[in-house]
């Protein structure tokens, strides 16, 4: 039976999958969408799609692989997820720091991206099994 934190950890895993396949689904198919939401004109700024799909298909690959039957393959997604997820956190403060955003947009994802760095060190109390 496992024990409380290794539940703990199973559970942080698994919002975190379901974060970045809800996340990375939205940035690959409805990126315009995204964009919009983010308070960039995709018209305007045609690079973001672009750069949105790459992101999403990025995302949706790392929460994959955080659900994978494969012990081995989980035990890797979670190893670097904290590193992953910690990039992703320190990229979003700077982009409400250097005003590259508008406040809210920029916000907004800084605290998603430091939800799931907290989640990511979370999921390593988990016991992974092969």
């Amino acid at each position: 039976m496992p024990d409380r934190a290794s539940r703990t950890g199973d559970y942080s895993r698994v919002a975190l999958a379901v974060i970045r396949l809800v996340n990375g689904t939205a940035a690959l198919f409805i990126p315009r969408l995204l964009a919009r939401q983010l308070g960039v004109d995709p018209d305007a700024n045609p690079a973001v799609i672009y750069s949105l799909r790459l992101f999403g298909i990025r995302t949706i690959i790392i929460g994959a692989e955080l659900l994978m039957p494969d012990g081995q393959v989980r035990r890797h997604a979670v190893r670097l997820a904290p590193l992953v997820h910690g990039s992703d956190a320190m990229t979003a403060w700077l982009t409400v720091l250097e005003h590259q955003l508008p406040a809210r947009s920029a916000k907004t994802a800084a605290v998603i991206s430091t939800t799931n760095t907290i989640l990511a060190l979370l999921a390593q109390l988990s016991k992974v099994r092969s």
